[in-house]
């Protein structure tokens, strides 16, 4: 029977919906721990519930009964995640449970079935839930998983202000860290009239054993391998140290032969489509895995089928441990205990150790687990050195010790044994202050001061950062009333207002993208007319994505490596181009243009400076490029990044379809969409596949999506004109800056090498002084294309100075070629004038 079949009917008494929640766990043969059974006591019985028990003690388990506790009361709930993949992966979970009719999903991104009587979100929705609505929210239940997140500097505030917020909810709080937790039983009792019950245990399902190893880490892997310890994940603190882990551990034999027939068979017909997905089917074939946040969705998931299925030895991956994966892992082994955190090295904290740590055995894989923790490479290569030298104590003293690295932060086993000791570290507050907060608590009806004055001085801060926050406050709320948005009640009316909003803000304010009402006034000042307009519109959709920081830095660093070349070549003095390198940045297309527009849009919307603009080309970069995933990530270098890229361009496309009005979608921006939603997908369609499903989850309910191999991308035809016309444009850039040899690369195969495109392209030359490269350039009506059954007939028309139109490239595109590649398989046939 489904959980829905077991709602008893008519009654929410609390012995039946624990009978009746206990009996569906009993039939999918799953028996209670004692701190299951405690918590659902307590959750059914109406308490708050303080969940704080070790990783894989079954917390999911208690907030799907909380969850059917409240569909019983008819009461709406909200499960909250920290970030929107698992708030994805957890609304698929639940439709599975409760049916898709009485599931939603809420982020930034994407709102499915909002009314549902469940709704998964991000923290920070239901923050701004709260802040609108307050008491009158209509929500009875709020699980909130990974609390530990309340003390993220910049987004614990979401996880706060919903205690504040919301009196009339009944709580469920759970994480595997929270340290000490008095502080918050004692406030939310007395916020909101419940009691709450704290439910933790240091019992673990699955016993941790712990050991410090002074072996070099392929002895120690080695052994572990020897004793039936794996699964080992090898915790690394950089995504580069985890790919060359993996790579150094290839040279070990991981697995018999029957073994890699197994992983071949399960792995079957994946495509492997990129250069790292090239070095991770060799990785996988050979045991080992590797799993981090900068790899495409398709190749995390083939490494989490792999190793649910026991089929790999080693992963290798960062410290995160691929937040959300449900993978058996039986031994944690740790590269280091310090890490560096964005601005200083330092050691771990005991709740990151914690969270780490507590990923090794696995309830129902393991009967234990095991945490290993390597001591620092110059204390094992001391200690080998030591060892070599024996019991001769001579020996010993000529030993020549192995200094630490220069600002190396050590870690010995002292630290270890502290770190397995500690409890995590108390729950800082991180309330805050913001435009949007203001501007939602004046916009809900009643008295906004006194609602203010509330989350002002009632907060979790200290006195001294309470007043800090007043101040901040008033200086806001004086700007939004100089600014004209506010204005204040002289008496106030049946709805209790004491001041009230000039404008109305839109019916999802602050839920989805913040400056998405800034790119729609910001498309009127664009001219549909202009060669670049498709373009255009997209730059201004990407000013308001949140920067793909790694992306940006490669961008900068080819742009002032370039720059320095040509500052060399042009006999410039060495500090003279270190003073004009500071001027040189990544791309910013219209600038100008949208830096003014921004200052203008926000004297009228004063909430929009909490989201400064971020102006950047990325899309747009690479569509100029006429450059394919492949060749646009090779030529940043950022194979170890590539799943950051495809998220962003799924970003970009996403953006792109929910923003940009329909009337202000000319046919060259149809064309750009299409192109951006195809490039996706033939990389790695499980991002848009996942997004488009959350829009009508009934056609597949419960079910995340899989990679499977994309649809034929010739099928596409609006999108697949533009990756010909890119493939034939990209010709003519490199034929425009004379760059032979990169075309001969493109080409050799068909005949024309470096030598051919040179020998062609010097007669165009002998003709027309330049070849053009501009949006005229690059438009449909100079790429004439006839369409057959099995190969289209193209001709490329190049843009000369005079306007001729005299000369181009006659290429065949295979059709069959295409769709087995995922791109436009372009054979250049000549390059010559037009008959």
């Amino acid at each position: 029977m489904s959980l829905i079949d077991q709602l008893p009917r008519g009654t929410a008494d609390p012995d039946a919906l624990f009978d009746a929640f206990s009996l569906w766990a009993e039939e999918r043969g799953l028996t209670l721990y004692p701190h299951q059974e405690e918590a659902l006591i307590e959750v059914v019985s109406g308490a708050n519930v303080i969940l704080s028990t070790p990783t894989g003690s079954g917390k999911s388990l208690v907030a799907t009964g909380a969850l059917f506790a409240a569909l019983a009361r008819n009461e709406c709930s909200f499960y909250t995640a920290p970030i929107k993949a698992l708030v994805s992966e957890k609304f698929f979970e639940l439709c599975a449970v409760f049916g898709t009719d009485n599931v939603g999903m809420m982020t930034g991104d994407a709102s499915v079935n909002a009314d549902a009587p469940i709704v998964c979100c991000t923290a920070e929705v239901l923050a701004n839930i709260a802040l609108r609505d307050g008491a009158d929210a209509d929500i009875g239940t709020v699980v909130m998983d990974e609390f530990h997140f309340y003390a993220e500097p910049d987004r614990g505030w979401a996880w706060q202000v919903p205690l504040l917020e919301l009196p009339q909810v009944q709580f469920l709080l759970m994480s595997a860290t929270l340290g000490d937790v008095t502080r918050f039983e004692e406030d939310l009792t007395r916020r909101t009239g419940r009691p709450t019950s704290v439910v933790s245990s240091a019992t673990r399902p699955v016993p941790l054993f712990y050991s410090y190893r002074t072996t070099p880490l392929h002895e120690t892997l080695e052994e572990l391998l020897t004793t039936r310890e794996a699964p080992v994940y090898i915790v690394h603190f950089t995504q580069a140290a985890a790919v060359e882990r993996a790579q150094s551990l290839t040279s070990i034999n991981m697995c018999s032969k029957a073994e890699k027939e197994a992983i071949a068979a399960e792995i079957g017909g994946f495509r492997f489509t990129t250069r790292f997905g090239r070095n991770l089917s060799r990785y996988v074939r050979h045991g080992i895995g590797v799993h981090h946040a900068g790899m495409l969705p398709k190749y995390r998931r083939l490494v989490e089928r792999l190793a649910q299925s026991g089929l790999l030895k080693v992963i290798c991956g960062t410290d995160t441990l691929g937040v959300g994966v449900n993978v058996p892992i039986r031994t944690v082994l740790f590269t280091a205990l310090s890490k560096y955190d964005g601005s200083r090295v330092r050691r771990l904290s005991a709740r990151e150790f914690h969270q780490i740590a507590g990923r090794a055995g696995r309830a129902g894989f393991d009967t234990v687990g095991n945490v290993v923790a390597q001591a620092p490479e110059h204390v094992v290569e001391n200690e080998k050195a030591l060892a070599k030298a024996g019991d001769d104590a001579k020996k010993r003293r000529k030993v020549v010790r192995k200094k630490a690295p220069e600002g190396f932060v050590g870690w010995d086993e002292a630290t270890f044994e502290k770190l397995i000791a500690a409890d995590p570290e108390p729950l800082n507050s991180r309330f805050r202050v913001s435009n949007a907060m203001l501007l939602s608590v004046i916009a809900r009806p009643g008295d906004c001061f006194a609602a203010m004055r509330h989350l002002l001085t009632d907060n979790h801060d200290d006195r001294r950062n309470q007043r800090r926050h007043i101040r901040e406050a008033i200086a806001i709320y004086r700007s939004l009333l100089d600014g004209g948005i506010v204005e204040k009640v002289g008496e106030p009316g049946a709805d209790g207002r004491t001041a009230r909003l000039t404008v109305d803000l839109q019916p999802d304010f602050a839920l989805n993208q913040p400056l998405s009402t800034f790119a729609l006034a910001s498309f009127d000042l664009l001219d549909p007319t202009s060669p670049s307009y498709s373009l255009d519109v997209l730059t201004v959709v990407e000013s308001t994505l949140d920067d793909p920081r790694q992306i940006l830095a490669a961008q900068l660093n080819k742009a002032r490596g370039e720059a320095v070349q040509q500052m060399k070549a042009d006999g410039i003095e060495y500090e003279e181009r270190m003073e004009r390198l500071e001027e040189v940045s990544y791309p910013k297309p219209l600038e100008e243009l949208l830096d003014h527009a921004y200052e203008v849009y926000r004297r009228g919307h004063p909430w929009v400076g909490d989201h400064p603009l971020q102006l950047k080309s990325v899309a747009r970069d690479m569509y100029e490029r006429a450059m394919t995933f492949t060749d646009y990530v090779g030529h940043y270098e950022l194979a170890r990044s590539e799943g950051l890229v495809l998220r962003y361009l799924a970003s970009a496309y996403k953006a792109l379809t929910q923003t940009v009005p329909e009337d202000a979608k000319t046919e060259e921006l149809l064309d750009l969409i299409e192109w951006l939603g195809e490039l996706v997908r033939q990389v790695d369609s499980s991002l848009l596949d996942e997004w488009e499903q959350l829009t009508n989850p009934a056609e597949a309910p419960g079910e995340v999506p899989v990679e499977t191999k994309p649809k034929p991308v010739t099928a596409n035809r609006r999108a697949f004109r533009v990756l010909v016309r890119n493939e034939l444009f990209r010709r003519v850039e490199l034929a425009a800056l004379r760059r032979y040899r990169d075309l001969g690369a493109l080409d050799s195969e068909d005949g024309w090498n470096a030598e051919a495109w040179e020998e062609a392209m010097a007669e165009y030359y002998g003709e027309h002084p330049a070849l053009g490269t501009g949006p005229d350039a690059r438009g449909p009506q100079l790429l004439l294309i006839e369409e057959k059954p099995d190969v289209w007939e193209v001709r490329q028309i190049f843009d000369d100075p005079a306007g001729d139109h005299d000369w181009g490239i006659t290429a065949e595109v295979d059709l069959a070629a295409s769709d087995e590649e995922g791109h436009a398989v372009v054979r250049v046939v000549e390059v010559d004038r037009l008959d």
